[in-house]
């Protein structure tokens, strides 16, 4: 990973976190965009800290995403790749949703990913490759009760990433989809159930961030496409 540059987006908590960390322990530089400031535990290290790039943005405002964007393109002729983390969950029937709440987590979930990849492709195309990862989610797989919303966003991702895959393979740019099941971070704080509280009942941020890495590290010939990681054991409970 020394002297590879990635982007990481929702990289302040949970899985984004997880992966800047892990970027940053590899030796690689990070651009972490997210709406609060990113600060890795490897933070304290000096050699860490100057391979770090905070931005703070909340991508779901599309003229603040198009201007964070533009900026970074403009000030940065390096990019390896970008890892697409940023989201939230929000789940219940279809008819409990207003058309903003459904607008909301559209836009965040999948439209937002969109945008940032149509400031990233071109730059992977010109420096003659790259890689996207883009975080998904197992509802991204399967749809599942009280999940339309969500679920829709998730398998959008998936169906997004496969057309991209295809559109950019002959200009060395490798596409994947992560999609994990319940993973132990915030991602639940909002919502009125969570994973069980064996270890077994869910992910943990650092599983992921270790599939991403292994991802970002294979031969340029090889492309993983897409991986799906559940707990071993399905365990969700009402808080």
């Amino acid at each position: 990973m020394k002297e590879r540059h990635y982007l990481v987006t929702g990289a302040s908590s949970g899985i984004g976190l997880a992966i800047v960390e892990r970027l940053l322990g590899e030796g690689a530089e990070v651009t972490a965009i997210a709406r609060r400031p990113t600060e890795p535990a490897l933070l304290n290290d000096k050699h860490v800290s100057s391979r770090l790039t905070g931005i703070c943005c909340d991508l779901a405002n599309f003229s603040k995403l198009e201007t964070a964007m533009k900026e970074l393109m403009g000030c940065r002729t390096d990019l390896d790749g970008a890892v697409f983390c940023h989201g939230y969950g929000d789940f219940g029937s279809l008819e409990e949703f207003s058309a903003e709440r459904i607008v909301s987590l559209v836009n965040t979930n999948l439209t937002s990913h969109m945008l940032v990849a149509r400031h990233v492709v071109p730059r992977l195309k010109r420096q003659g490759g790259g890689d996207l990862v883009f975080i998904g989610s197992e509802s991204g797989v399967r749809g599942g009760r009280m999940g339309a919303v969500y679920s829709a966003a998730k398998h959008a991702v998936n169906g997004f990433a496969e057309s991209l895959r295809a559109e950019c393979a002959s200009s060395n740019l490798r596409v994947c989809v992560v999609n994990p099941g319940a993973v132990d971070s915030g991602f639940f704080d909002n919502l009125d159930f969570c994973p069980g509280d064996a270890r077994e009942n869910a992910i943990d941020p650092d599983d992921v961030s270790q599939v991403v890495a292994t991802i970002l590290a294979m031969p340029r010939g090889t492309v993983i496409d897409r991986v799906d990681l559940t707990p071993l054991k399905k365990v969700l409970r009402k808080k």
